[in-house]
């Protein structure tokens, strides 16, 4: 590890249990606020043996919730690059993949974006990764099913209750 990287880390070390406790909170906030909403569940800790730092804030959309301009969300497709990871890019010529998120996914991340939200669909599985596609792979369907229906939601340290609060009233603005 260079001196640069330690230097960082250390310094991270200073504001750790702060930012986990942040996110803990934000983390609780988006539980109460969308407990009534159907079609959306925030996840949560699995058991009391587990306790979470909630680095990152997901929840799942039931594939029978609607969400506005979710028959549309795929027919336009970036013909550019696409990917970018490590410098990884390819060409497309269909929107459509074997492994995606569910319209209403998509269609919840172009709300949220319309309003200034980032978000993101839940991390694409390694396997179905272009450059890992050759790859040996030992799956059962639950990283394909969660990719599906799962959306990141905000959470770092910069976010606030009224962001929160704000986010959760545009997912309740994009649900049909």
């Amino acid at each position: 590890m260079s001196n640069i990287c330690a230097g960082i880390g250390r310094g991270q070390m200073m504001v750790a249990d702060d930012h986990i406790a942040h996110h803990r909170h934000v983390q609780a906030l988006y539980e109460e606020l969308l407990k009534g909403v159907a079609g959306i569940t925030v996840h949560k800790n699995p058991s009391s043996d587990y306790e979470s730092n909630f680095w990152l804030c997901t929840a799942t959309l039931d594939p029978d919730l609607h969400v506005k301009g979710e028959k549309n969300v795929y027919r336009e497709v970036v013909t550019g690059a696409v990917g970018g990871a490590a410098g990884v890019t390819h060409t497309t010529k269909t929107a459509v993949t074997d492994c995606q998120p569910n319209a209403n996914v998509e269609a919840m991340r172009l709300a949220l974006d319309a309003a200034n939200i980032e978000s993101r669909p839940l991390w694409k599985p390694m396997h179905k990764q272009p450059v890992y596609r050759n790859s040996p792979a030992y799956v059962n369907g639950v990283c394909e099913s969660l990719f599906r229906v799962g959306i990141c939601l905000p959470s770092g340290p910069w976010v606030t209750d009224e962001h929160v609060r704000y986010i959760v009233d545009s997912i309740k603005d994009a649900i049909e």
